[in-house]
């Protein structure tokens, strides 16, 4: 497992990766009357699975009509608790005006996880793999099973939202 995906990205992954099986299964399955019940059944399974996965990407319990309506709650608040602020080096001199070497106050700490929180998965862990742990396309490549060309269009795409994140945060 890669270091920058905490629980809740595992579960998405677990879950995406659990909807994929059962959406092949039910798509090899006949005409016959038995088939049609594991189909129901199947189908039954899928809906489940999005609806966690949902809950999972938004922190909304989706059968609760005043849940928690926070995009991405649960990955802000594991990215919050990373020993990985002290030291991240994200933040463009203009919005950081002092010293690059002190610690992050617990503020920028919530404003970095929010933007971090609105990337994909691969952007945030391409992107955190290469700024925060200094890697290389190429070794962030190998580590994530990506082409290299893949993980520098990831970190492009990353580094975009970050800058537009935080012109607007600056504002």
């Amino acid at each position: 497992m890669v270091e920058n995906m905490n629980w809740v990205d595992s579960f998405i992954e677990e879950y995406t990766e659990g909807r994929k099986i059962l959406k092949e299964k039910r798509e090899a399955l006949g005409n016959t009357e038995l088939d049609k019940t594991d189909r129901t059944q199947i189908n039954s399974m899928i809906e489940e699975m999005s609806v966690v996965i949902e809950w999972l990407k938004s922190g909304k319990d989706p059968y609760e009509l005043r849940g928690k309506d926070k995009r991405s709650a649960y990955q802000k608040r594991a990215l919050l608790n990373m020993d990985l602020f002290p030291s991240l080096d994200i933040i463009p001199a203009s919005f950081n005006e002092r010293e690059n070497s002190r610690e992050l106050t617990e503020t920028e700490k919530e404003f970095i996880a929010n933007v971090l929180a609105e990337l994909s998965l691969r952007e945030r862990q391409c992107y955190l793999l290469h700024y925060a742990n200094r890697r290389s396309f190429e070794e962030i490549a190998i580590e994530l099973g990506l082409r290299k060309a893949t993980v520098q269009s990831y970190i492009i795409r990353a580094r975009e939202k970050v800058k537009d994140k935080i012109s607007e945060g600056t504002k």
